[in-house]
């Protein structure tokens, strides 16, 4: 069955003449306004980081538990199995995480922190948070036009931010869990747009806009692209975000492992509605993207930022 959700090639944009650049605009625009959900390939990350990535994420996830513990208890490093649950339910999801942000010369909110092992780890992650950052920015600024922005609008404002990338592990399933528990319960991401590598393990879905659960899949070597609260807030609503949830399998209760980067702006940067959307509605009051990330962080059961 062809998946629905559009697919795009970033070279379109970054390489393309000018006739080839505004269609990818039209067409990033038109498929995060239908479904809210993209893939995209061309992206300029190595499918080998890719691989090595998934591979050094989950020998981290199979040290033992009192040892991924020693770097918990901040938004950056390891998070527990059942610490977050999705804003208004209740009942915890069933992963853990670990999370990297903007190193340290960069002047982060919060220092990274690095655990001892697996080898490799610290200069894997590193190297795949910078190249991720940089085609989150190349999107960013095709958005921008589509919002009869300049290019480099977003730039400045994500430049040493609270970006994050997120190493997810979804455990198999324990017997007798709450029935309420799902691997992720639905919800809308935070931040400007997030870009998620191929996950290793099916159960994505999203919410599209006729109430249905759709099914999202892409090839290894693609990314999936969806836009979150923050984008939303200053767009309007021309730009929602789009509820999507990660199923409990219904095959072979295995792993699932999964790394979404969060693009998010610095803390003062005001997510006061953008003047070309303005007459879409009445806009939400002003606020901060720091005060908005810890109001959200708070209602998701994380510490702030």
């Amino acid at each position: 069955m062809t998946s629905p959700i559009t697919h795009l090639d970033l070279r379109d944009f970054t390489d393309g003449g000018p006739a080839q650049k505004q269609a990818f605009v039209s067409s990033l625009m038109t498929g995060l306004q239908r479904y809210g959900f993209l893939t995209l390939s061309g992206h300029g990350v190595d499918p080998q980081l890719l691989r090595q990535s998934y591979a050094v994420s989950a020998a981290f996830f199979a040290l033992p538990e009192a040892e991924k513990r020693r770097y918990a208890g901040a938004l950056r490093g390891y998070t527990p199995f059942g610490t977050e649950h999705a804003k208004d339910h209740a009942a915890p999801d069933l992963k853990e995480f670990w999370q990297i942000g903007h190193d340290a010369g960069a002047g982060p909110v919060q220092p990274n922190v690095w655990p001892d092992r697996p080898a490799g780890f610290r200069e894997t992650f590193e190297t795949l948070f910078n190249r991720l950052f940089e085609t989150g920015r190349q999107l960013l600024g095709a958005i921008a036009l589509g919002l009869e922005l300049e290019e480099d609008y977003f730039d400045t404002r994500i430049r040493n931010g609270t970006s994050l990338l997120r190493l997810l592990h979804y455990p198999p399933v324990p017997e007798g869990v709450d029935p309420a528990c799902i691997r992720a319960a639905a919800h809308e991401d935070i931040n400007l747009i997030t870009l998620l590598v191929a996950a290793e393990g099916s159960g994505l879905e999203l919410l599209d806009r006729d109430g249905n659960w759709l099914a999202v899949e892409n090839a290894a070597d693609h990314l999936v692209i969806d836009t979150g609260d923050m984008m939303a807030r200053l767009t309007n609503g021309v730009l929602p975000a789009t509820t999507h949830r990660v199923v409990n399998p219904s095959g072979p209760n295995v792993s699932r492992y999964s790394m979404p980067f969060f693009v998010q702006p610095r803390m003062d940067v005001s997510l006061a509605c953008l003047p070309s959307c303005r007459n879409v509605k009445p806009p939400e009051p002003d606020i901060t993207a720091g005060d908005f990330l810890n109001q959200r962080l708070k209602e998701i059961g994380l510490p702030g930022a």
